[in-house]
């Protein structure tokens, strides 16, 4: 996580749709905003996000009525991205999880907040050649919102991850703001090593991890870069068999990837050919070392997976607070 501001957004109240197990409430709690509701239709991420944050959300979104949800000025959802992603069959909207948006749009016309700040996988840009966004822009324009839209990278913004995914900020019209201009990433590099886990605390779970099975590699690579560094593989070299350089970047974390290491990638550590540890899978995610996970290592994979990177909605929420206080020093508050 970058260091925020925490009073930046005090007396901010937001909700967190699909709240997953609180990337968005990590993000926008560190500029000092207020969580006022949550909902996510999966148990094991309302455990662990009432663990950590002490709220117990919500569950099955489309069964929740607008009366029930408190007034607030933002509106983020993480909303599901499996019927628009290139690895599930791209469904869109005939499948329900892909209905889910216009949950958004019931919850966000009715209570009309100032921001609503989305996030989904990349492929949501072109999916059935652009007229998915292309509905969902229209769909925004007609409750009241001017939405602006962005691709950006985990890994162009400190983190060792290569994770592309869009990112849509809907600003309310009558707040009569400029036009809203997403962060640019920066020139650091920090490769995968630095977040790796080591020791006695994690021996039992590195030793659990190790891939039994032999590795045929390419080479090997000293000099670190922001991107992915592939280097071998065992089997066959299919999605889940390839070997990375920590020297690199972690690929996507994925919720639902195959092969011996289809979640999080296969990499050269200490001699050894292993996955990722869910602790290392926090890290790359954002998350604090003292988030609470999940008792079950699979199911912190699939939740990890499932979840945003915080240090890029925190850029994203950085530029917002900026353009919003700007729009107070030009008389447009509201």
């Amino acid at each position: 996580m970058i260091k925020a501001d925490s009073k930046s957004l005090k007396g901010v109240k937001f909700i967190d749709l699909f709240c997953g197990i609180g990337g968005f409430h990590l993000a926008l709690d560190s500029f000092g905003a207020k969580c006022v509701f949550s909902s996510d239709i999966d148990e094991r991420a309302r455990n662990v996000y009432e663990r950590n944050y002490g709220i117990a959300p919500s569950g099955d979104i489309t069964r929740i009525g607008v009366d029930e949800i408190p007034k607030h000025e933002i509106l983020c959802a993480g909303f599901p991205c499996q019927p628009f992603s290139i690895s599930g069959k791209q469904s869109g909207f005939k499948d329900p999880r892909g209905k889910l948006f216009f949950q958004i749009i019931r919850i966000a016309h009715s209570k009309q907040p100032k921001v609503i700040l989305l996030e989904n996988v990349k492929n949501l840009e072109n999916h059935n050649s652009g007229k998915t966004i292309n509905k969902m822009k229209r769909e925004l324009r007609r409750i009241g919102y001017e939405p602006y839209l962005q691709v950006l990278n985990a890994s162009d913004f400190s983190i060792p991850q290569a994770r592309k995914r869009l990112y849509i900020v809907a600003i309310r019209n009558d707040l009569n703001y400029k036009e809203f201009i997403f962060p640019k990433g920066n020139q650091e590099i920090i490769s995968l090593e630095r977040v790796l886990c080591s020791g006695d605390e994690y021996k039992e779970e590195i030793e659990n991890s190790i891939v039994k099975r032999d590795a045929i590699f390419n080479e090997i690579i000293e000099e670190q870069t922001n991107g992915l560094l592939r280097i071998g593989k065992v089997g066959l070299g299919r999605q889940g068999e390839r070997i990375y350089s920590i020297k690199g970047h972690a690929i996507t974390l994925s919720s639902q990837g195959g092969g011996l290491a289809g979640k999080t990638g296969m990499y050269l550590i200490d001699n050894n050919v292993r996955k990722l540890l869910p602790r290392e899978c926090a890290r790359i995610m954002g998350f604090p070392d003292d988030y609470e996970m999940n008792e079950n290592m699979h199911t912190n994979y699939c939740l990890f997976g499932n979840s945003i990177v915080v240090d890029v909605v925190q850029r994203v929420v950085e530029e917002l607070v900026k353009y919003i206080k700007e729009g107070k020093k030009n008389g447009k508050e509201h």
